[in-house]
């Protein structure tokens, strides 16, 4: 009789955590754990994005291919940034392309071995903005060319690498964590213990709910990206990590569906990094979502406390 109770309240306890704020400071061992799973996360990115690109940039056979698919009206570099950067003959694209493909490629092994993880978010979350600038779009109504360009905005296009430079902010604030080369070969890289976790987790969640929502709302848009063909679910999950509330399953659904995009870019005709270089931003994406389904939101910028307290959320505590 006496463990009816006791079994509803730890029921009840489960449930609350789920949709909970969180811990309001995570300690070192934690901001560890953290840091090494966004390190991994965006490593995977850069190693896997690098590699494919440098394969094919010294490959004779396919380096025209690559130089192509770059600066190709519908490719990523448009004509602003090519007159700019290639004019003057002293930079050639192939030139360009083979030195941020290796530049990649070593800043993924860095990052997942701890070595300068600070200045490496800080240029990749600078660098996640140039790929938006970047790219051809052509947006006028009635516009008319005779070569395949963007339709849709850059910003919209390019939204999980605006999501990715929020993953870089924060993985910068925290530094190399203990599991490093940073830590074990120079004693540096530990995160701050003062680093309060709401603003850090407040990054994460806008991070990933950017391509959810620009995903969900957008879809069958040319070039959008969306993870899976089911857009309320991501107009959902999304709105999960924007309210603040219940971001522990929207971590977790997150998750579930990176997990089913991934199974779908596979195909028995790709080779191993061709399937990879298909879902390698999601890599980074996973690792925010498995943080967030762990230690939660956090409790800045939730719509309860917005309904509660709009004062103060909006215009920031009384001095009185």
């Amino acid at each position: 009789m006496t463990d009816t109770p006791v079994a509803s309240g730890d029921w009840r306890r489960h449930a609350q955590t789920l949709v909970d704020a969180g811990p309001s400071d995570l300690n070192r061992a934690q901001l560890d754990h953290v840091a090494l799973a966004l390190r991994l996360g965006l490593g995977g990115v850069f190693l896997t994005g690098g590699w494919w690109k440098l394969s094919r940039a010294l490959d004779p056979d396919r380096a025209g291919d690559l130089v192509t698919r770059y600066m190709a009206p519908n490719g990523y570099i448009n004509a602003f940034f090519q007159d700019y950067l290639f004019t003057d003959s002293l930079l050639t694209p192939w030139a360009f392309l083979t030195a941020l493909s290796a530049f990649e490629l070593l800043a993924g092994i860095a990052l997942i071995l701890g070595v300068f993880i600070r200045p490496l978010a800080i240029i990749f979350g600078v660098l996640m903005w140039s790929f938006v600038a970047a790219l051809p779009v052509l947006t006028t109504p009635g516009a008319a060319t005779d070569q395949s360009t963007y339709l849709t905005p850059a910003l919209i296009v390019q939204i999980r690498d605006v999501g990715l430079s929020g993953i870089c902010l924060v993985l910068a604030l925290i530094g190399s964590g203990r599991h490093s080369l940073d830590e074990r070969l120079m004693a540096r890289g530990a995160p701050s213990e003062a680093l309060p976790w709401p603003v850090l987790a407040l990054v994460l969640r806008i991070s990933i709910a950017l391509p959810l929502l620009a995903g969900g709302a957008f879809y069958g848009l040319d070039h959008v990206k969306s993870w899976i063909g089911v857009p309320l679910l991501l107009l959902i999950i999304g709105a999960i990590f924007v309210a603040g509330h219940g971001v522990r399953i929207a971590a977790v659904a997150t998750v579930a569906v990176l997990v089913v995009f991934a199974i779908g870019t596979m195909a028995p005709d790709k080779s191993f990094w061709d399937t990879l270089n298909s879902f390698k931003r999601e890599f980074a994406f996973l690792a925010a979502a498995l943080v967030l389904a762990r230690f939660s939101g956090g409790s800045l910028l939730r719509v309860g406390e917005l309904a509660q307290k709009p004062m103060g959320v909006l215009f920031g505590a009384s001095r009185v």
